[in-house]
Formats: structure tokens, sequence, C-alpha cells
């Protein structure tokens, strides 16, 4: 072979080294590339699956307050309670600690229907966060004066899940179609649960109930019952109050004392042995909104049968 031929080979080697480097270093980078925007799609999916990185951080009063802001907020916010289990709601007095907690929140969910824990509460928390929206959730409710707990009926709850709709939407407008599907399904299911109140009660051979203390009165106005309480304004009754009780439970023939767990239960079991009926207890506070209330509303219909 000539020098000249040699001189050809090597520039055609040269020439398709150079083109296969540049060719794998093309495959390289269109690679890299693919991997790093996989890297950013399977990061983005995480956000959206996982929820926001920045959630809004939202406060509420007592524990089914939980369920309705979860159901509707889902995985965009955070929620912090201000009423701890086990505590009595008409009682509690929270420490400077939780009061800080709360603060830090960033709107609260009010009950705004004359809770005493939270009404002294939140001046004490807006002053601590002036920033920290205030939603009244009970705006459009049907209250009864003196009575806090509206949550106990669901047809105010639904006023509720409707008005935590609102401000989230409104404090988060670009995820206000995500609050609003999963608050028409949340108020689908609440439906379903007004109606089989309605219905299991619906054969009731009475229309009383008893209970201690006096914080389902919202459930009995609404589904037309009668709420007979051994205790009002969080007073125990007198002898001579018992005795009226005892005589107007007889005649009604009442056979189940409710109690609430938070609650000393000697007045019920004193007004049972004079009625020679059971002590049951129901729990208003339940964070399990709805499978509390279905099994709260079978357990009242059973005592009236």
């Amino acid at each position: 072979m000539n020098r000249k031929s040699l001189t050809i080979n090597f520039s055609l080697v040269l020439i398709t080294a150079l083109i296969f480097s540049g060719f794998s270093g093309c495959i390289n980078s269109a690679v890299n590339s693919t991997n790093n925007q996989a890297i950013n799609n399977s990061s983005q999916m995480n956000q959206v699956k996982n929820g926001n990185s920045n959630p809004i951080i939202v406060a509420v009063s007592v524990p089914p307050q939980e369920e309705f802001a979860e159901r509707v907020g889902g995985n965009r916010i955070k929620i912090i309670c201000l009423l701890p289990p086990g505590a009595d709601c008409c009682e509690y007095d929270p420490t400077a600690g939780k009061l800080t907690e709360i603060s830090k929140a960033d709107m609260y969910l009010a009950l705004g229907t004359g809770l005493n824990f939270e009404t002294v509460s939140l001046p004490k928390i807006s002053e601590m966060n002036k920033d920290m929206q205030i939603i009244n959730t009970s705006n459009n409710a049907t209250l009864i004066k003196g009575d806090p707990h509206a949550w106990v009926s669901p047809k105010q709850a639904m006023v509720m899940v409707e008005n935590i709709y609102k401000a989230l939407a409104k404090k988060d407008p670009n995820h206000e179609e995500y609050y609003r599907r999963n608050k028409d399904a949340y108020l689908k299911d609440i439906g379903k649960l007004d109606n089989n109140i309605t219905n299991v009660l619906s054969n009731s051979a009475t229309r009383s109930f008893m209970v201690y203390p006096d914080n389902w009165g919202y459930f009995a106005r609404d589904y037309g019952l009668n709420m007979l309480a051994i205790n009002e304004d969080n007073k125990d009754p007198s002898p001579a109050d018992i005795q009226d009780l005892v005589d107007e439970a007889k005649a009604k023939n009442i056979t189940t004392v409710f109690v609430t767990l938070e609650f000393n239960p000697n007045s019920a079991q004193e007004m049972a042995s004079e009625l020679g009926a059971t002590v049951a207890e129901i729990d208003p506070l339940a964070p399990n909104y709805m499978e509390n209330m279905n099994n709260a509303s079978q357990t009242i219909a059973r005592s009236m049968k």
C-alpha cells in the first residue's frame, strides 16, 4: 500500500471517529435532557400527589370541624384544633402554649355559635397574628340562642361546609375547582346521612330522649324530637328538678339516659336509677363526624322504640 492510500485511510478513520464522537455527544445530551425532564415531571407529580409543599394552615375549634375542613381542603391544607381530645368544650380554658400554636394558622374556621372558649380565645389569637383570617362558618346557619353545638345537626353542618369552601376558594383561588369538587362530594355524603337519620327516626314510638349535658338541641330540633336535659346552662339539677324530670321521663316512656364522655356521669346515673333506665354514651365531639353521627342517631332511635 502506498503513502497516498495510507493518508486517505487515516483521514477516513479520523473523520469517522469525529462523526461518532459528535453523534454520541448528541445522544448523551438528549438522554440527559430526557432524564432531567423525567425527574422534573416526577417531582411535579409527587407534589400533586402528596399535596402543596406550603399548605394553608387552618385552625378549628372542635374535632368534628377537622373532618369538615379536611374533606374540603384535602391535601392543600394542614389542620390544627384548639380543643384537645377528651376536653370539655363548655369548660375548656386553653393554655398560653396552645394559643401560641393556634396563632400560627393562616385561617381560623370559627364556629361562631357562642362557644365560650372560642369566644374568649379568638381576640387573644388575633392579637398574636393580625394577618390570620377568621371565618364565621355558621354564617346563614339557623342557630339556637344559648346553644353553641350547631354541628350535631347535619343540616347545620352542611352550611358550615359551604362556608369553609368559600373561605378556601377565596384564599387560594387557583385551586377553586379542587375545593369545589371536594365540597360537592362531601355535601352529597352529608345529604345521604341527613336522609338516613330522618328515615331511622321515622319509626320511633316516642319522640323524646334524655341527655346529660344539654348538647343535642340542634339534633332534636332539626329532626322533630323532644330533648329532656338533666342540666341546663351547665348547672346540675336540684332534687326538685330531678323529681320533675323523672315524672316527665316516665310519662314519655324514656328508658335510656344519654351521657357525654367528658362529663361526670353521676347525675345521669342517679336519674337512670330513678327511672329504672340504662345509661348510654353518645359523643358530640368525635372527630369522625359522618360515622359518629350515623351511630349516634341509630342509638337514639333504638332508645325510642
